[in-house]
């Protein structure tokens, strides 16, 4: 079983930074060879995509956050982040990451993250 652990979520005033992590317990071939993503859901609603990285390091983002996150991987790690700078209140928001491999059905999430900017 593929477990996702999150942290880094937290309190912080418009324009600040947050970075968030997430743990993968999975060998190591499976994550490197895994796409990675970051999700966010707010309060009524739908769980929404911000940011994918893929195997080879290509990295997809939300418009909402282009220029202002960053995605990223650490293979040796087993983890993924999200560097989130200059941080608005409607990025407010419960953070999950995300696992799946490409031709596959099987994905994992992790148990989520709040994030809340204050303005």
């Amino acid at each position: 079983q593929v477990q996702l652990v999150e942290s880094g979520g937290g309190l912080v005033q418009l324009g600040g930074s947050l970075t968030l992590s997430c743990e993968v317990s999975t060998s190591r071939s499976l994550f490197s060879n895994s796409v990675l993503a970051w999700y966010r859901q707010a309060p009524g609603l739908q769980r929404k995509s911000v940011a994918d990285i893929y195997s080879a390091g290509s990295t997809v983002y939300a418009d909402s956050v282009k220029g202002r996150f960053t995605i990223s991987r650490d293979n040796a790690k087993n983890t993924v982040y999200l560097q989130m700078n200059n941080l608005k209140p409607e990025d407010t928001a419960v953070y999950y990451c995300n696992i799946r491999w490409s031709g596959s059905l099987n994905t994992y999430w992790g148990q989520g993250t709040q994030v809340t900017v204050s303005s």
